[in-house]
């Protein structure tokens, strides 16, 4: 069974730790298998490609390569690097992320989009 991830396709989320640490960037994929995300614009690796039909040339082309989930943190709509809980929705009765940080200075729910 694999847990409930805090982290989807779209976030804004902030590298904590690694070499990478304080970037940030978008969610492209969420691999749950293996608990790693790929963001775009971070950790990009260098792949040697033959000639294809996209890349007729061949070369050396930049790529995006996932990142563990430990080490993302997603940003919240003031740009803070916050924790995400989920809570009740009362007008739609499903559960709908939150942002712990915000929740805790002045108790109102900013729910993360």
């Amino acid at each position: 069974m694999t847990m409930k991830l805090k982290i989807k396709k779209g976030d804004k989320v902030v590298v904590i730790s690694g070499d990478h640490k304080g970037a940030t960037g978008t969610v492209l994929k969420v691999l749950r298998s293996e608990q790693k995300a790929i963001v775009e614009g971070v950790n990009l690796v260098s792949r040697h490609t033959k000639p294809n039909t996209k890349n007729p040339d061949g070369g050396i082309i930049k790529k995006e390569a996932p990142l563990p989930l430990c080490k993302l943190m997603v940003i919240d709509s003031k740009g803070r690097p916050t924790r995400v809980g989920r809570i009740l929705d009362e007008k739609t009765g499903r559960l709908v992320r939150y942002s712990k940080k915000e929740k805790k200075e002045n108790n109102q729910i900013l729910i993360i989009k």
